[in-house]
């Protein structure tokens, strides 16, 4: 079975399970979800709200106004943060449990503790 991984620094290595394969990569799978059309839609929502809060604070719009909104673009980001995960959770990492990658779940509890600081 051929699959492709993708290392930090971009490198994309492709192989099958049956060849001997040690190069220093995390197991970043490519995959489709489906959510990644609603994940794109947010994005695109959320690049809007900021492009809003930059134009507020060239005019001088009111700081109360300002923190309000980037309050909603937390949040925004946020409920993306949370799509993402879910995804992961209900393909990747069902997917790393299937085919014993225990990298997956060390790369995903690394990725949790930086997406809630």
């Amino acid at each position: 079975m051929e699959h492709t991984h993708i290392a930090k620094d971009g490198t994309v290595y492709t192989h099958t399970h049956e060849e001997a394969h040690e190069h220093d990569h995390s197991h970043s799978h490519p995959h489709h979800h489906k959510n990644t059309k609603a994940v794109l839609n947010r994005m695109n929502r959320a690049i809007g709200h900021m492009e809003a809060v930059k134009t507020m604070i060239e005019d001088g719009r009111d700081c109360s106004e300002v923190l309000i909104q980037i309050a909603a673009v937390r949040s925004a980001i946020n409920n993306i943060g949370k799509i993402i995960l879910e995804d992961h959770i209900n393909h990747c990492l069902v997917d790393a449990i299937e085919t014993g990658d225990e990298q997956v779940l060390k790369d995903l509890n690394e990725a949790i503790n930086k997406f809630v600081k």
